[in-house]
């Protein structure tokens, strides 16, 4: 049988790694190596592995004996050369391991042996994610030299069975953008908009649902009216609630005990106009229309998410009605309905809350002060 080329090997007479198309020469540290991160694409991790292998015993004798890095920079390719600036993930072989290397910027002094609490905090945020991405957290070591911030060098143990380097470089990117929403205080509404606005939906996974996010696996079928009062009645959970939140179209959750869990990414198909859609069937059922609702797509691999996102909004306004209900399966188009959301479910406001909405504004109309909804 004939074997397999590798994707980069080690060329013991130039001293680089070399691929198809590039070559990794030296770093200026002279232990590591360094490429331009548009040539991680199509490398194999094992082939990267035996590559950085086979340097170590052509250095050392023994392979696994010695250790060796290989850096990433991300500079225009013009620019590119074995002193350019490096990114905080990068790739490490320690006893024949290869390990993916995070170098995580903190605003708090994360010593294990310090603060165990607050390093045991961001690890359990990090286990959910590294678990389906088939990853083990190796290490957790608080950079030697003193610095506010400090930097936190993480190792994580990858599965490297049919994954390439650029597959690494983003999980070592997913994990920096967790740590950072952590450390901003949690996955908040707008911490989770960000990730899912700069492509991070994937740290996502094994977070559960709460009083500000709700997902969805498939587009609202906007051609029924049953789509359309679903879709009005996501928006008003959250308008009518305290904090806001977002609608996710394009990933699925599963019922835990305790709640509910994000468990995958299921891409919608891309669809021409399809914010504009979804803006067309909330203002005709949705009332009165939220502030500073904002509706925006997604690209991700190969379809899109849909991003409903709803700020919290002025007491004033509320409740938001939506025109229409669903009741036993059929559409009631006479019916008004007004929902919001508590914790990760969907309740209904009571008759004496509406009654009682509605008897303060008949007291306001009696001494002629009108609300204004103009703005």
């Amino acid at each position: 049988m004939a074997s397999t080329k590798r994707t980069v090997t080690f060329n013991s007479q130039a001293q680089k790694l070399v691929t198809g198309g590039s070559e990794f020469p030296l770093a200026e540290d002279g232990r590591s190596f360094i490429c331009h991160v548009d040539d991680l694409e199509g490398v194999k991790a094992v082939d990267l592995r035996s590559a950085l292998q086979s340097y170590v015993e052509w250095f050392w004798g023994d392979p696994s004996e010695g250790e060796t890095a290989l850096l990433v920079a991300d500079v225009p390719k013009e620019y590119f050369d074995d002193e350019s600036p490096t990114e905080n993930v990068s790739f490490h072989l320690e006893a024949d391991q290869l390990y993916i290397g995070v170098g995580f910027t903190s605003y708090e002094y994360l010593d294990k042996d310090v603060e165990p609490d607050a390093v045991n905090r961001f690890e359990q945020a990090l286990t959910p994610y590294l678990t389906r991405k088939r990853c083990i957290l190796a290490d957790w070591q608080l950079d030697q030299y003193y610095t506010n911030p400090c930097v936190i060098d993480i190792k994580v143990l990858p599965s490297l069975r049919g994954r390439t380097l650029m597959d690494l470089f983003d999980l070592g990117k997913d994990i920096t953008s967790l740590l950072d929403a952590m450390q901003r205080g949690s996955l908040t509404r707008q911490t989770t908009l960000d990730l899912l606005r700069g492509g991070r939906a994937e740290v996502l996974i094994g977070q559960p649902e709460g009083p500000w996010l709700d997902v969805k696996s498939a587009h609202y079928d906007l051609s029924m009216p049953s789509g359309k009062i679903s879709l009005a009645q996501a928006v008003a959970r959250f308008a009518n609630a305290e904090h806001g939140g977002i609608v996710v179209v394009g990933m699925k959750g599963k019922k835990v005990p305790g709640g509910e869990e994000i468990r995958q990414i299921c891409p919608v198909p891309f669809e021409s106009g399809i914010e504009r859609k979804y803006q067309t069937a909330l203002e005709q059922h949705l009332y009165p229309p939220p502030d500073y609702l904002d509706i925006e797509t997604v690209k991700i691999n190969s379809g899109m998410l849909v991003l409903i996102h709803i700020p919290p909004q002025p007491e004033e306004l509320k409740p938001f009605l939506v025109h229409g209900a669903i009741v036993e399966g059929g559409v009631e188009g006479a019916f008004i309905s007004i929902v919001r959301r508590r914790g990760e479910s969907s309740i209904p406001t009571t008759a004496a809350a509406i009654h009682a909405t509605l008897a303060a504004g008949r007291a306001l109309l009696r001494r002629g002060q009108l609300p204004d909804h103009s703005s």
